[in-house]
């Protein structure tokens, strides 16, 4: 912020920063307390002069805009409370430079002046980006020319002893099965030896039974 001398009242003026496209605000005013200190004032490029506006954008007679340069430049403020601050709609590095606004008071060189610096810059663009994305253009022809993109992604290595296991049988290997087979065909022989040694036990307690009836039905008949 800096101070510019005139011949009448000086303000403080401003230093305004914004990007292309964006809508920004100089800000001016000047105090109101009555009707009667409502009044005209102008804005304009360049230092202000001793008179007037230079290069001039807009004027207002307090109450209503009365003049208008450039659609893009307007005040959107309360006028009746003094607040004459210059909007600029969708900013161009051109807008960059010296503004000035001359509020115009009754009497001789007391007009309040204050003089603003606005800068215009290109919108920064971000270079971080989390995908790399490369195109190659091909043509063939006869044909029209066509694009491929191609979009490249960084995925973490996974080593071998990380390796999810998806083996979906019981075996995890071919000698693991072998010794199941093994030991499943060990138990089949021996439920086999089992179940025949049972039906021979059962066979000759039934022929002992039968022998053992006929030697007591001898001893009664006797």
């Amino acid at each position: 912020s800096f101070v510019f001398l005139s011949t009448g009242p000086t303000v403080l003026g401003s230093h305004v920063k914004g990007e292309v496209g964006q809508n920004i605000t100089v800000p001016c005013s000047y105090s109101v307390k009555l009707k009667q200190d409502i009044t005209s004032m102008c804005w304009g490029r360049g230092s202000c002069p001793v008179s007037k506006c230079d290069q001039t954008i807009l004027w207002t007679d307090g109450w209503k805009v009365t003049e208008q340069h450039n659609s893009r430049y307007m005040l959107k403020g309360d006028l009746l409370r003094g607040d004459v601050s210059l909007t600029i709609l969708n900013a161009q590095e051109a807008d960059s430079g010296i503004y000035c606004c001359r509020v115009e008071i009754w009497g001789w060189f007391n007009d309040q002046t204050s003089n603003h610096k606005v800068v215009i810059e290109k919108a920064r663009i971000s270079t971080a980006s989390p995908h790399t994305y490369t195109s190659e253009q091909t043509s063939a022809p006869g044909s029209t020319s066509n694009s491929t993109f191609t979009i490249t992604r960084t995925w973490p290595l996974i080593s071998a002893s990380e390796a999810p296991r998806t083996t979906s049988g019981p075996c995890s290997s071919t000698s693991d099965c072998l010794d199941v087979t093994s030991n499943l065909q060990n138990m089949s022989v021996s439920l086999s030896s089992q179940q025949h040694s049972e039906n021979w036990l059962y066979i000759g307690s039934g022929l002992c039974g039968g022998l053992l009836a006929i030697l007591i039905l001898a001893l009664f008949l006797t």
